[in-house]
């Protein structure tokens, strides 16, 4: 269980808790091991967390492994949940596109419920633990329906061979699984990135660059997850036999889950910080009653509690920041404030008072809305690949020496250049940049990957509205058939932009929204970093029903039709190209504004977070 007890002055309690045993060993190692963690981390009976005996990468790595096999049976699901729903469902191109942007859509808005939950209240390994048994009953669910009655008459399924309608009921049912599997996936995944960071000590050198690198291993862990389900159970799926690939993501998970649990004894934990959305409005409200009021000319006399009196939960304290002047206003001290601030038994309302870092906190949100809302597009361009490029590949000779490659499988090529360009950044990537060109050696900050990852995403939609064209240029058109005799690996190129892009973009976005919010905040900050997705996912669904409804009228069968030989596919990864510009150039002026979060260390110093 999460632990319950007040980490309030953690590293002072360690210490304390501690002297006694540490005085009577000789042994360094030893000392090493029985050493607290600095940055308030707490053992699972809620008492400073020992170095040597939790955390590190021992249970980091079964965080990663977790992670891995989760993603293996989500990603089952996932990367041919198009064809299913075109060969099971019998939904058409565009309905199929808009079933799958939509579920994607809301697996990344549980994330946001998820990381809101296990920040406030149940913790983050709780939360991991209860939404996984939901993403595994979802799975059993949806293998069990699919066994029973989805998959009929037996063997359907494949491509160009669809199964028998169904009646409401069973549609529902599998509608229902699936949306299980999305809470459960969406709703413990920031938990568990955040969880996996935590088991590292900031306030330790060694640890800190440890706890920076798990993000990136993180998504490592992701993408090779994704690449076994997108090789072997894409095969499998593609053969009919989707009962077998669903009960192999069922096992997966299970697998996964009992990793989770094996090390329960040896995480290390941060309590929960309470509900973001009453303090937020707090400060609202606060603000809001003291329009009339001046804010004083130096900032040291706004209201703060210093000291580690000052720290909730562990939580360090955050230094005042210009910008949203409006809102320091819920910090200013009225004359019945300080009846109460003087009489130390009575804390002064939160709704009439507010600490600066309960401000700042609100600052800190409202100043990621403008980077996130620009992060939004990257995350239409990986929707597309997931839906539009599997089914373009569709359409393409899928034979290579007597071998059918599987539409869906082409996102391998994504996940092995996003996995090795993480892995590659650090040891080869920055040093050869470094060199070229002959400048101190400053690896470009989380902003700027970003920005560099968003410049990728434009080049990739052009890649592929070009093979669209040659596509399209090298179609059979007797009996009007579907498939074009230009071979798929063509599309090679634009999944390797995608997957370097999403290197650039999704990490570096973790690491910049992880590092930007409040201690406290944390799975909150993963959250939104992830929800971008979920927009992108709407986005990229009303992109593509706004451009079929204007293309589509007087009869014309509009840009995605059923059959892409009738269509201009390319056209409409062009329009993606040109929005993905504009937001970029609205990115780089929002990141140019941005102002970084500063914090005070644990030793009373301050730290400013350098982003820019």
């Amino acid at each position: 269980m999460a632990p319950e007890a007040s980490s309030n002055g953690t590293s002072v309690l360690c210490n304390n808790f501690k002297m006694v045993e540490l005085n009577q060993l000789e042994n360094g190692q030893e000392r090493l091991e029985n050493a607290c963690t600095k940055d308030g981390s707490l053992d699972r009976h809620g008492k400073p967390a020992l170095k040597g005996r939790t955390g590190g990468w021992r249970c980091g790595m079964l965080l990663l492994v977790n992670q891995g096999l989760i993603t293996l049976a989500f990603a089952g699901v996932e990367v041919n949940l198009v064809l299913f729903s075109k060969s099971v469902l019998r939904h058409s191109n565009a309905e199929a596109a808009h079933t799958f942007s939509t579920w994607m859509g809301t697996v990344y808005l549980f994330s946001l419920m998820g990381a809101f939950l296990s920040d406030s209240y149940l913790g983050r390994y709780i939360t991991c633990v209860i939404f996984q048994v939901v993403y595994i009953i979802g799975l059993i669910v949806l293998s069990m329906s699919a066994n029973l009655f989805l998959i009929r008459p037996h063997g359907c399924g494949k491509i160009g061979e669809v199964c028998e309608p169904h009646k409401p009921l069973e549609s529902a049912i599998f509608y229902m699984s699936i949306y299980l599997i999305a809470l459960g996936n969406g709703a413990s995944e920031p938990a568990l990135a955040t969880f996996g960071a935590d088991q590292f000590d900031e306030e330790d050198q060694k640890e800190k660059r440890s706890k920076a690198s798990f993000y990136s291993y993180f998504y490592v862990a992701l993408n090779l997850g994704s690449l076994v389900a997108e090789t072997i159970l894409v095969y499998i799926e593609n053969m009919g036999y989707w009962v077998v690939a669903f009960w192999t993501c069922t096992i997966s998970a299970v697998v996964g889950y009992v990793f989770l649990l094996s090390g329960t004894l040896r995480y290390r934990h941060f309590k929960p910080s309470g509900n973001p959305i009453s303090r937020f409005s707090q400060v609202i409200v606060a603000s809001m009653r003291k329009l009339s009021q001046n804010l004083p000319s130096n900032e040291e006399e706004l209201y703060e509690v210093h000291g580690k009196e000052g720290e909730t939960n562990g939580m360090r304290r955050i230094l005042h920041t210009q910008g949203f002047k409006f809102l320091d206003r819920a910090a200013i001290i009225m004359p019945e404030d300080m009846k109460l601030i003087r009489n130390e038994a009575r804390t002064p309302n939160p709704w009439h008072l507010c600490t600066v870092t309960q401000v700042e906190e609100v600052k800190c949100v409202l100043r990621l809305l403008p980077v996130w809302l620009c992060t939004i597009f990257s995350s239409v361009v990986f929707i597309q690949m997931l839906s539009l490029f599997v089914e373009q590949g569709a359409a393409m000779n899928r034979t290579v020496s007597n071998f059918h490659i599987p539409p869906a499988s082409m996102t391998v090529f994504d996940i092995v250049s996003t996995s090795v360009f993480i892995m590659l950044y650090d040891k080869i990537i920055v040093p050869l940049y470094i060199k070229l060109t002959k400048r101190e050696p400053k690896i470009p900050s989380p902003l700027q990957r970003i920005g560099i990852g968003l410049t990728i995403a434009v080049l990739a939609m052009i890649i592929a509205g070009i093979v669209e064209q040659q596509r399209l240029r090298y179609t059979t058109n007797f009996v009007r058939k579907e498939i074009s005799s230009l071979s798929i690996l063509w599309q090679t190129p634009q999944y390797v932009l995608v997957g370097v892009s999403e290197a650039f973009v999704y990490v570096a976005q973790m690491e910049f929204f992880a590092s930007q919010t409040p201690d406290g905040l944390k799975s909150l900050g993963i959250g939104l970093s992830m929800s971008s997705s979920a927009m992108g996912s709407y986005v990229a669904s009303t992109i593509l029903t706004i451009v079929m409804k204007i293309t589509s009228k007087n009869g014309k069968p509009g840009w995605v039709p059923p059959n892409l030989n009738d269509g201009h596919l390319d056209r409409f990864f062009f329009v993606s190209a040109a929005l993905a510009a504009l937001n970029f150039l609205l990115y780089v002026v929002c990141a140019k504004r941005y102002k970084s979060i500063s914090l005070e260390k644990r030793d009373g110093a301050s730290e400013k977070e350098v982003t820019n």
